[in-house]
């Protein structure tokens, strides 16, 4: 199993521990408020603590379970605390109308991320095409993408330990297209599904 630091206290902080810890895996929760971070560890049980925010993360993946601007500055800010990590970002940049993406150009905020992530960290990203509620009760595929190999095997190993099914999309700058997959899921639930209670995915066909 997998050793997991969730940095945040949200609610997709709280359904991805959930996962995590009914997978076997330890977990440890950092917050800015500490007395959340606490309260979630506790919330979670199954052995999950808590760590001092800005502290070196004791779980080898470290997921930003935070508002896609606050991904970035959190990870500069981490610094050196994260090398040797695989950051995973779950982050999606809307625009105000939800229709499109906060930046303009062909990045993401997983790439954003790697440019001031230290060195020996690996940064992935994952998770950011799923509504939450279909990822507390559903078995919806995970999109990954990144640039290096073990640490997206690592990831794929704890999505797997979540009884989901790990989808590798290729190098990191794909995790811009994944952003605008999750822009294409807001606009499905709004439009022709009309719910959010689905997620995409791969259907296998044979020829």
């Amino acid at each position: 199993m997998s050793s997991i630091t969730l940095i945040g206290t949200g609610n997709m902080a709280r359904t991805i521990g959930t996962l995590a810890v009914a997978g076997g895996n330890t977990v440890e929760v950092m917050g800015r408020d500490q007395s959340k971070a606490d309260d979630l560890a506790k919330a979670l049980g199954g052995g999950a603590t808590t760590g001092k925010w800005g502290a070196v993360p004791a779980g080898d993946i470290v997921i930003t379970a935070l508002l896609y601007d606050g991904v970035v500055p959190v990870v500069a800010q981490y610094g050196d605390a994260l090398a040797g990590k695989v950051i995973v970002d779950i982050s999606n940049p809307f625009n105000a109308t939800f229709d499109g993406l906060a930046h303009s150009e062909e990045t993401s905020i997983a790439e954003e991320a790697a440019k001031v992530a230290p060195a020996g960290a690996s940064v992935v990203k994952a998770f950011n095409t799923i509504f939450r509620n279909v990822l507390e009760k559903g078995r919806p595929d995970v999109f990954i993408a990144g640039d290096n190999a073990q640490a997206k095997t690592a990831v794929a190993a704890f999505i797997q330990s979540l009884r989901l099914r790990p989808l590798d999309v290729g190098p990191l700058k794909m995790a811009h297209w994944l952003e605008g997959l999750g822009v294409v899921t807001v606009g499905l639930a709004g439009n022709g599904v009309g719910h959010g209670n689905f997620a995409l995915g791969a259907n296998e066909f044979t020829a």
